[in-house]
C-alpha cells in the first residue's frame, strides 16, 4: 500500500510508503491521503495525528514527477486541490494536532504538507526546500501562501526565489521545526510530544486548533472574542470537571472527549 494508515490508544500514523521513490506523491497516493484524513475528522477517538515517511531517506519529495502522465504545469495547478498539497498543506478541518516526523527530505509538496502540520520534529539529517522554480514550476500548494506568513519575509523569499534547501538547524532557526534530534532519536522525541499532547484534554486541544485557525487574519481583541462551537463544548464538557478535580486530588486526569 502506498500508505499506511492505523489507530491505536488515540494516535493516528499515516505513513507515506513510497521509499523506493523517496516517497513521492503520485495521484492515487494522494487521493488515499485524502481519504484518510476525511476519515481521522470523522472519528472522535483520534486525539493525535503523527505524519512520516517510510525509510530513513525522505520524509516526502513531492509531487511524483515521473508518474505525471504528461500534465502540463498548467493542468496539474488546475486539478481541484482545496487542502493542498496531499489534501493536508491547507486543510481547515482537520481538529486534532498533527505532528510531522520528519525523518528525511521534506522538499516541494513534502514540505507544504509539513507546513499544514501543527508540530515538527525533525531529524538533524532532514533538508527542506521548494525546489519548483528549477523545474519550471512553483509551490502553489501551500508553498508560496503559507511560508511568507509563517517566517520572515526575506526568508521565506530566499527559499521560494531560488528553490534552495535548507537543514534541521536552519529551519529550527528559522521557526519552521519545534525540535531537532538524532536520527536515532527521532522516534523517542515523537512519543514525547505525544504523550503530553494525550495528556491534555481532546475537547480542550480541538477547540484551542479551532480557535488559532479562525482567528487568524483578525486583531487579537477579534480573536479572543470568536465564540466557536468548540470552545462551547469544551468548556462545558464533563473533562473540564474532570481536569479541576484531578487538579485537587493532585492525580492524572482520566479524560473521557465528553
Amino acid at each position: 500500500m502506498s500508505v499506511l494508515f492505523s489507530v491505536e490508544s488515540h494516535v493516528a500514523r499515516v505513513t507515506i510508503n513510497r521509499p523506493e521513490r523517496m516517497n513521492a506523491v503520485d495521484q492515487a497516493t494522494e487521493a488515499e491521503l485524502i481519504r484518510i484524513w476525511e476519515t481521522i475528522e470523522k472519528d472522535d477517538n483520534v486525539r493525535v495525528v503523527v505524519l512520516t515517511g517510510a525509510g530513513e531517506r525522505a520524509f516526502c519529495t513531492g509531487a511524483d514527477m515521473k508518474a505525471g502522465g504528461g500534465a502540463t504545469g498548467l493542468d496539474y495547478w488546475a486539478a481541484p486541490r482545496p487542502g493542498g498539497f496531499g489534501g493536508l498543506a491547507l486543510r481547515d478541518t482537520l481538529d486534532v494536532p498533527v505532528i510531522a516526523r520528519v525523518n528525511g527530505h521534506a522538499l516541494g509538496g513534502g514540505f507544504e504538507m509539513m507546513l499544514g502540520c501543527d508540530i515538527v520534529v525533525a531529524a538533524e539529517t532532514a533538508t527542506f526546500g521548494l525546489p519548483e522554480p528549477r523545474v519550471g514550476r512553483l509551490a502553489l500548494d501551500g508553498g508560496v501562501a503559507i511560508l511568507p506568513r509563517r517566517i520572515p519575509h526575506v526568508w521565506a523569499m530566499g527559499m521560494l526565489l531560488t528553490g534552495r534547501r535548507i537543514g534541521a538547524e536552519e529551519a529550527l532557526r528559522f521557526g519552521l521545526v519545534n525540535e531537532v534530534v538524532a536520527a536515532a532519536r527521532l522516534d523517542e522525541a515523537v512519543e514525547r510530544w505525544i504523550a503530553e499532547l494525550l495528556a491534555c484534554a481532546p475537547l480542550s486541544v480541538r477547540a484551542i486548533k479551532q480557535m488559532v485557525r479562525a482567528g487568524e487574519g483578525l486583531s487579537a481583541k477579534e480573536a479572543q472574542m470568536l465564540r466557536l462551537p468548540a470552545l462551547v463544548r469544551a468548556l462545558q464538557s464533563a473533562d473540564q470537571d474532570e481536569g479541576v478535580r484531578a487538579f485537587q486530588e493532585k492525580r492524572a486526569p482520566v479524560w473521557r472527549g465528553a
